[in-house]
């Protein structure tokens, strides 16, 4: 069995390395993206593949089915897309059925994104599926049928209840050849302002590549001595473990072997559209930021390999006393300098995208069959109640473009500690990111690699974090050497990065002064107040459902507030913002999408603080802290 070339890059501990950073800055960005954000509508499915997904049994569209095609691929559609405030369209390219099956879908593409881009909208291409239309692809590419991930059982992984549809070895030398063609066609051809990679949530299985690939991982990064405890004699004829607890070296082996498969496929995809068109945004979807890492998503190392990725999960709202956002999504993805792409068809969607999110309101619409509604399976219209906020989004840039994240706190998300260990600890983590969410306490979600970063934060919170290596304890204790603040909820690094156990916990050479262990069932708020040597820069009081963020840019800040209790108005809000250092305020104001201009309000200014209340809102403010001119200490 061949090996892929690039398999010795494959490195053990995937959470623990650093990936070549392939996201582009944003100075090497295409300009447009700052100076417009993204308003998305989208309509990314080919014209044979709906055939078949609303249950024919073949690929023929009818006569009703080609006229209302056309009509979505018309000029018509793309100023009625333009007139809803529309900037951006995800478009189809290729779906997985076959070249030839699929060409004339694919010039149809060509013509459509010419039409978009004469009238200004930029186009995004949905390049590749996770799977494949196998009934239409293995007769034209009979090689396909090596390409097909399988299960456990030794059979082809379907994409759940469609079995007409095979998922494929993102990593197998032939698929990759063969999806580079479609790469170059829709960078070439279609002139693609993006690239779409779908579907990135199944990684390696039991078929001959996998097991081969995974085999050669085994041989790089264990020795014989450990194979051998492993009960591994032959590494040529191990089988993968592909299901069971991560209790044994040869499982978490796998798990890393998993998320590196993934990494590496959608970083091999970004490295070769770059060889074509330097700024071309590249994009993947492996889902939204759930409670924990669950391999084989990755998104601390996938995420490094482009500039955005998908959240369709559910959306936001406050039911039953209990808040559910997508704030953990968009934290990691301004922490990695992502776009979150989610759908936003109503006002809190796109609030909590402007609130939290980089340079993207949403998806907005969708216009399949040339009928535009909410998303895709919806029958909804458009909703009339988004119209000011698409505009807000769009006129008040000034608002949000090139505004940097205040946060005072890091979270770290551990892999081998949400991997490897009891799923208590990862609980534990995702219970301490919510408790800052509630409470409003400006902070980031950070990966392994970030702790090369730690100084940008007062705060490191090691919640749930007991697996850390030397390195890692070495990078910890240094930060707290220079000025850093730790708190430790619950044990923090009594296992080394392969669950270990250590002589002692890595907390216990840092300073008392410096830091602070707090039992799972404390305030992990109260105690991050008592270990900052100064106040928070943000502090905020008011009602459940009420969630902030903290940006700025040179002379201001923004605190974006978003009321998820679509009940009743927040009211009681009292903001505490702080000054930096030889700055004074000059002003306060409130921007809203409801609002024609903007409105003062008074504000009292301590020391280092500013203080202001905010008259009652319903979904969204943002209070602007304009700071006198001056050099500004940020």
């Amino acid at each position: 069995m061949r090996v892929a070339k690039g398999l010795l890059l494959l490195s053990f501990a995937v959470g623990l390395v650093r990936a070549e950073p392939l996201t582009l800055p944003r100075t090497k960005r295409p300009e447009w993206l700052q100076r417009e954000g993204i308003v998305m509508a989208g309509s990314w499915e080919p014209l044979l593949f709906r055939v078949r997904r609303d249950g024919s049994e073949g690929y023929t569209p009818s006569p009703e089915q080609r006229s209302a095609y056309s009509r979505e691929h018309s000029p018509e559609m793309v100023s009625e897309l333009k007139a809803l405030g529309v900037n951006f369209v995800m478009m189809h390219c290729y779906k997985g059925f076959g070249l030839s099956a699929e060409s004339e879908s694919m010039e149809d593409a060509v013509r459509f994104a010419k039409l978009c881009h004469d009238e200004g909208l930029r186009v995004g291409v949905y390049a590749y599926s996770g799977a494949f239309g196998w009934e239409l692809l293995f007769p034209e590419t009979p090689e396909a049928r090596d390409w097909v991930v399988l299960n456990r059982e030794g059979k082809p992984t379907t994409y759940g209840s469609a079995t007409y549809r095979y998922y494929w070895n993102r990593n197998h030398p032939g698929a990759q050849a063969f999806y580079r063609r479609i790469v170059r066609f829709a960078v070439e051809e279609i002139g693609t302002d993006l690239l779409h990679f779908d579907n990135y949530v199944v990684g390696p299985g039991s078929d001959a590549n996998s097991a081969a690939r995974f085999g050669a991982f085994l041989r790089q990064n264990f020795s014989t001595e450990q194979l051998g405890r492993m009960g591994i004699s032959d590494t040529d004829t191990v089988t993968p473990p592909m299901t069971g607890p991560p209790d044994n070296p040869l499982r978490r082996a796998w798990l890393d072997f998993s998320c590196r498969s993934l990494t590496d496929s959608y970083h091999d995809m970004s490295r070769y559209a770059r060889t074509l068109r330097g700024d071309i945004l590249v994009e993947c979807n492996p889902g939204g930021v759930g409670d924990r890492i669950s391999p084989p998503v990755g998104h601390g190392t996938l995420l490094q390999g482009g500039e955005a990725f998908w959240d369709e999960g559910r959306p936001p709202g406050y039911r039953e006393g209990r808040l559910e956002s997508r704030i953990p999504t968009y934290k990691v993805a301004r922490r990695m300098d992502n776009m979150a792409f989610c759908y936003a068809t109503n006002p809190l969607e796109m609030a909590e995208a402007m609130a939290f999110n980089l340079d993207c309101l949403g998806c907005i619409c969708w216009f399949e069959y040339g009928r535009i509604v909410e998303k895709p399976g919806s029958r909804n219209p458009v909703s009339t109640a988004i119209t000011s906020y698409v505009r807000f989004f769009r006129e008040r840039r000034e608002l949000l473009r090139d505004a940097a994240v205040v946060a005072d706190v890091a979270v770290l998300r551990s892999f081998p500690s949400q991997v490897y260990a009891d799923p208590r600890f990862a609980d534990l983590t995702s219970q301490v990111e919510q408790t800052l969410i509630l409470n409003r306490v400006p902070f980031q979600i950070i990966y392994d690699h970030h702790l090369e970063e730690l100084g940008r934060y007062k705060v490191l919170i090691l919640a749930g974090c007991v697996s850390l290596s030397d390195r890692q304890a070495e990078q910890i204790l240094r930060y707290v050497r220079r000025g850093g603040r730790l708190c430790t909820v619950g044990p923090a690094g009594t296992h080394d990065e392969n669950m270990v156990p250590r002589g002692q916990p890595i907390s216990d050479d840092v300073p008392g002064m410096r830091k602070l262990g707090v039992e799972e069932k404390d305030s992990v708020v109260d105690a991050i107040r008592e270990i900052c040597s100064t106040e928070l820069s943000l502090s905020i009081s008011g009602p459940a459902g009420l969630c902030a963020e903290l940006t700025q840019q040179d002379n201001r800040r923004f605190v974006h507030l978003v009321n998820y209790r679509l009940d009743v108005p927040a009211e009681n809000v009292v903001v505490r913002v702080a000054v930096p250092v030889s700055r004074k305020v000059k002003s306060v104001k409130l921007a809203s999408p409801l609002r024609e201009h903007d409105v003062a309000v008074s504000f009292d200014e301590q020391g280092r603080v500013v203080e202001f209340a905010i008259p009652p809102f319903d979904v969204y403010e943002i209070a602007v802290v304009e700071f006198e001119p001056g050099v500004p200490s940020i």
